[in-house]
């Protein structure tokens, strides 16, 4: 499926667009570390941070794309370009899709709100691993290599996470 994605949108595109998604996975990572750590926010507070940071990166890299579109253009992005840029930042809002549900779930009283932001960063540090392991597989460098592929990315959202906690933010 991400081989017809790719070639419907182009290659450049699709790879755009993954890296928005590690780099957005990435940052939520620390955001939800952050939270857990801080131990004064509730439920409604660390949603609303959530989607502040989600919110608040998807506007910075439209604005950066949009800025380099202009200075090498000169002009505005549009039509196609502008639904690429659309397209490719839209991880930066997907990343608070899971923290989001996690916090819902601690709302209602299922989990506490420490336990559903680390297992949102536990969640993030999984997923990392995931891409790690089918970019490696789809190098063609077999399952050993795809396991060391995947482990190097969980390990730089763990380092992410414990550097953030150490921090004690």
């Amino acid at each position: 499926m991400t081989e017809r994605v790719a070639d419907a949108m182009g290659t450049e595109t699709a790879a755009a667009q993954l890296k928005e998604r590690l780099y957005a996975t990435i940052t939520m990572i620390s955001v939800v570390i952050g939270l857990a750590g801080s131990g004064h926010v509730d439920a409604l507070g660390a949603a609303a941070t959530v989607v502040t940071a989600s919110v608040g990166l998807w506007l910075a890299a439209l604005v950066a794309d949009q800025q380099a579109h202009r200075v090498t253009h000169g002009a505005l992005a549009r039509g196609r370009e502008l639904r690429a840029m659309l397209y490719v930042s839209s991880p930066l809002l997907l990343s608070a899709v899971g923290p989001l549900v996690l916090v819902g779930v601690s709302a209602l009283g299922a989990m506490g709100l420490e336990t559903a932001l680390l297992t949102a960063a536990g969640v993030n540090v999984a997923t990392l691993f995931a891409w790690g392991c089918y970019g490696g597989i789809r190098m063609g460098g077999g399952t050993v290599f795809a396991l060391l592929a995947g482990a190097i990315d969980a390990a730089i959202g763990t380092a992410v996470a414990v550097v953030k906690a150490a921090a004690g933010h």
